[in-house]
């Protein structure tokens, strides 16, 4: 049986790999110079490739696509995820809240591991191959443009499209295997950026660069809130990032008017935070306002809050007015923002939409076409961060090339 892959990315590779230990003939087509462009610059170099979880909490971190993974999440759980990459000789480590990385923090290791792999399997690779359309006629045909810029075509029993979202275009993920689905018949979920940082209509340069520990931002979208998070985030140069935020903008990838309240000091309520504050007045109550701030906030942060609450930095602490300091109360309690956008898909970790999900059996082939399977996050289903995209995109590579191989 000849299998085409589309794609050389971590889904497109992997399915690879099962593929051609099963027997199939093999030919993986990446349009980059190398493959794994994008798994090269996952967590930050280090490769953040898996979770340490148990099942539950690995289902809770996936945002969209819960229940159609679960059949490729049994099949390959990250325990089994990380037997396969220490098999191919890649020590792991385990570090805060379970993420897996390969134990030397390099992910060429585990990038240079899955090449030999592809070589000892004797997987075709073919780079600087893009592909220009699927097509099927008693059999698919695969038309590339080789390194020439002539166009060629391969001949398949079986095609996996394992072509990427559209985020980190300069990696290859430029939206390709939609059109391709599309040529199908299949629905396209409307991509959207997800695991981004989010720019404000307020302007936050003065706290560039400023990062906060222990924070709680709530996300509304409508009235409604949609999620609330607690830990740290950053401020840009055009708005918020930072863990806290990336997660909250997968929360609302596919939601309007977004509006941010951060709680500057989630661990006190406006009460015991304003008793707090009257101790710092009456210390030093000869000091200006924005002094007496620095032992509450940051320095930049507390002239942030003092401007958002509309009162004057300058003014001594005796002379502030008990409705003065409720405002600032407030403020710390609720600093608001309004999103303007997320940052451009060339900073978003992963996209939130793709191939409907309606429109694939849970082992990821097309309802439309039998024999064309699609993985990894070319397809509408997404998680938070910490290895959970990784996982998505190996168990349904997994659960695509032993569905083929059964046929």
């Amino acid at each position: 049986m000849r299998v085409a892959v589309v794609g050389g990315g971590a889904a497109g590779s992997l399915a690879a790999i099962f593929l051609a230990r099963g027997g199939a003939d093999v030919v993986l087509l990446e349009k980059n110079e190398k493959l794994m462009k994008k798994l090269f610059i996952t967590g930050k170099g280090r490769c953040n490739l898996a979770n340490a979880c148990d099942e539950r909490t690995l289902f809770q971190n996936v945002v969209r696509g819960e229940k159609f993974l679960r059949s490729a999440f049994y099949g390959f759980l990250p325990a089994s995820v990380m037997e396969f990459f220490e098999s191919l000789g890649v020590p792991l480590t385990v570090e805060r809240g379970n993420r897996v990385f390969p134990t030397s923090g390099k992910s060429s290791d585990v990038i240079r591991a899955i090449e030999r792999e592809l070589y000892m399997q004797n997987v075709d690779v073919r780079l600087r191959a893009e592909v220009q359309s699927v097509k099927f006629d008693d059999k698919f045909r695969v038309s590339f443009k080789g390194e020439d810029g002539k166009v060629q075509s391969v001949e398949a029993d079986r095609v996996i499209i394992a072509t990427g979202g559209a985020s980190y275009p300069l990696t290859g993920s430029t939206g390709d295997g939609y059109k391709f689905a599309k040529s199908f018949g299949h629905s396209v979920v409307e991509p959207r950026q997800s695991l981004v940082a989010l720019i404000t209509d307020e302007n936050v340069k003065e706290l560039q660069g400023l990062s906060l520990k222990n924070v709680e931002l709530s996300a509304y979208s409508e009235g409604k809130r949609f999620a609330r998070e607690q830990g740290e985030m950053l401020f840009t140069d055009k708005g918020v990032s930072g863990p806290i935020v990336l997660t909250v903008s997968s929360y609302g990838a596919r939601l309007e008017k977004i509006k941010l309240s951060l709680d500057l000091k989630p661990a006190l309520d406006e009460k015991t935070l304003d008793a707090r504050l009257q101790r710092e007045l009456a210390e030093r109550a000869n000091q200006e306002l924005k002094n007496i701030m620095r032992s509450v906030l940051p320095e930049r942060l507390n002239m942030y809050v003092l401007k958002r609450a509309q009162i004057d930095g300058t003014i001594k602490g005796n002379s502030l007015t008990k409705e003065q300091r409720s405002r600032i109360v407030k403020t710390m309690k609720g600093l608001e923002f309004s999103v303007k956008s997320p940052a451009p898909f060339s900073e978003a970790v992963i996209t939130a939409g793709g191939v409907e999900l309606s429109g694939l059996t849970p082992k990821c082939e097309s309802k439309n076409m039998g024999g064309l399977y699609f993985v990894g996050e070319v397809i509408d289903a997404d998680a938070l961060t910490g290895g959970f995209n990784l996982q998505i995109a190996w168990s349904t590579a997994k659960i695509a090339a032993l569905d083929i191989l059964k046929q």
